[in-house]
């Protein structure tokens, strides 16, 4: 009883609490308006707004802003080639105190050892890390990965502490049709389900919005938005490094419905991170855009936590965690400081730096068992002579969603080859995990690459080894360099290796320092233009999402080229056009 008599004294402002900010311009995510107030904290709690008499600390804002930490609904931390703990350092920088993370990167290789490692190596840091169980791994059964999690498995996470809901439910034809282990996963006794929804059709939203899935982050246009929103769904407004929808939704975001909008990353490269930042970032463009200040920061705070039931966070009052952002001017939203419960973080010119988690048995994951260079070759059809009709992967700048197309390639000595002077290259999918020799093979236009090859053993979802290039030596070489680090990323010109980076844990992320890591990607990124990329796509990203057989039209992975909006196999090359 001591202890609620003693928040109901500090919150009246009766007794001496641990710290007073004075002069606050709050940003008051509640009422929508700006106000000077002073704000009261103890016990890494917000007391509330008004008169506080005397605290241990107090801080003169002088009119300075203070706004909630910010919250980025839905992240993938291995997309940003990190390690948890330098990632959330980043993240903090940014005025991020709140991730929900989906691991299922990690789970896609390493299973729940991989989720045990995530949730391990947060659970001290000065962060709000919280968990959405991979709700799909592997994300269908048209690819192979590392590990196959299905409702039981998923059921010994689900107590702990940071574990809030269930991860982007990407087979949402398994959900509409009730399929029995889609059920079963919905059937988890956690509080959150994340959505992942793209091409259903306005009448299936029914379905998926009644089996309790009420997020989505893949719009990509205005309309796919306002059906979600019709339906009641909170729609994430997403910028990542690869799929940038944020100012292509803006215009379905209204006074009216802000309030079901949230902002989120998803995937995002440290370069990005470093060199523009996180939902911080997104902020800033919203704003540059037009959208009113005030909204867009209820968007980026309040809003992502009633949406996915985070209690007690994203607002400045009573009882809520006291973590919130300093800045000197709201339509610049450059962070001046970060507190996290009360204690400061991370200033403009520093970041924490926090000691790393063990790595024993989180690397070693690149097993392609017997391998032959000849694997890559691509037959052509009995009625090919100089050139055939093959089904082509198009690449569509900062877009996850490819099309189908149609092209003659070259044939020599009965092989199909990639052709340089139509920018199209040769993509194969090489399984990792289990040592199976499966290889998929197509051909990609729309990277703009001219000559050598580019590998990755980041490849959405099951992470296989997945390599893009202009001939087959150039290819064999970057699998090589691949499997000799560990897993990572390679860039080969010829019979040189002209840039990597190796991501030993797992094949998709290091414990090296964010800045190191900016910089090699940096490196990396030029010496990809120098191959013909184009300066419209994000290389390793991009190539990373050819492999994804969820997301339309057409992707590869390491079984054949997959018709995603048939959900079946289809031909690379034709015996006719089609």
């Amino acid at each position: 009883m001591s202890s609620f008599k003693e928040r109901m004294d500090a919150a009246r402002g009766l007794v001496k609490i641990d710290m007073i900010l004075r002069h606050a311009k709050l940003v008051n995510v509640f009422s929508g308006e700006i106000h000077e107030t002073d704000i009261g904290i103890h016990k890494g709690t917000f007391m509330g707004i008004g008169g506080f008499q005397e605290a241990k600390q107090e801080l003169d804002l002088s009119g300075k802003y203070v706004v909630p930490g910010l919250i980025d609904g839905h992240v993938h931390i291995e997309s940003s080639h990190l390690c948890p703990e330098e990632f959330c350092s980043i993240l903090l920088s940014h005025g991020v105190t709140t991730a929900v993370v989906d691991p299922h990167e990690i789970a896609n290789v390493l299973g729940l050892k991989g989720i045990q490692y995530i949730l391990d190596s947060v659970d001290k840091l000065p962060f709000n890390a919280f968990v959405a169980l991979p709700s799909c791994v592997p994300a269908t059964d048209m690819e192979t990965s590392g590990a196959n999690l299905q409702a039981d498995d998923l059921r010994t996470l689900v107590s702990h502490p940071r574990v809030i809901g269930l991860g982007e439910v990407m087979d949402y034809m398994g959900v509409i049709q009730a399929k029995p282990d889609m059920v079963e996963k919905l059937s988890l006794p956690v509080p959150f389900f994340d959505g992942h929804a793209p091409g259903i059709s306005p009448q299936d939203l029914n379905a998926y919005y009644l089996a309790g899935i009420h997020t989505e982050h893949e719009c990509s246009t205005v309309e796919e938005a306002r059906e979600r929103l019709r339906r009641g769904f909170h729609v994430m407004l997403r910028e990542g490094s690869a799929a940038k929808n944020l100012l292509d939704l803006l215009p379905a975001v209204t006074p009216c419905n802000a309030g079901q909008c949230l902002l989120v990353t998803d995937d995002r490269h440290p370069r990005d991170l470093m060199q523009e930042g996180s939902i911080d970032h997104l902020v800033r463009l919203a704003i540059q855009a037009g959208m009113d200040p005030i909204q867009v920061i209820q968007m980026a705070t309040i809003n992502a936590a009633r949406a996915i039931g985070l209690k007690n966070l994203g607002a400045v009052g009573p009882g809520y965690q006291a973590d919130f952002v300093v800045l000197d001017d709201l339509n610049s939203f450059q962070i001046r400081e970060v507190y996290w419960r009360g204690v400061r973080q991370s200033t403009r010119n520093e970041r924490p730096k926090f000691p790393r988690f063990n790595l024993a048995g989180l690397t070693d994951s690149v097993h392609l068992g017997n391998w032959s260079p000849a694997k890559l070759e691509v037959f052509a059809n009995e009625y090919a002579k100089n050139n055939v009709p093959v089904q082509v992967i198009g690449v569509q700048a900062h877009s996850l969603v490819t099309t189908a197309l149609i092209r003659n390639l070259p044939v020599c000595d009965g092989l199909v080859h990639a052709d340089p002077e139509q920018k199209v290259a040769k993509l194969a999918v090489l399984e990792r995990h289990r040592q199976t020799g499966n290889v998929g093979l197509a051909f990609v236009q729309g990277l703009g690459l001219r000559k050598g090859a580019i590998a990755s053993t980041v490849a959405h979802d099951s992470h296989n080894l997945v390599v893009v290039g202009m001939s087959d030596n150039e290819m064999n070489l970057a699998i090589k360099s691949c499997v000799e680090m560990g897993g990572g990323l390679c860039l080969v010109d010829g019979q040189k290796v002209i840039g990597k980076l190796p991501l030993p844990i797992a094949g998709l992320m290091t414990d090296q320092n964010a800045e190191e890591v900016a910089q090699s990607l940096s490196e990396l990124h030029d010496s990809a233009l120098s191959l013909g990329i184009s300066e419209l796509v994000d290389p390793f990203m991009t190539l990373a999402f050819l492999s994804l057989p969820v997301i339309p039209t057409l992707k590869l992975s390491d079984l054949g080229l997959v018709d995603v909006e048939h959900f079946c196999f289809t031909k690379t090359v034709l015996t006719k056009e089609i």
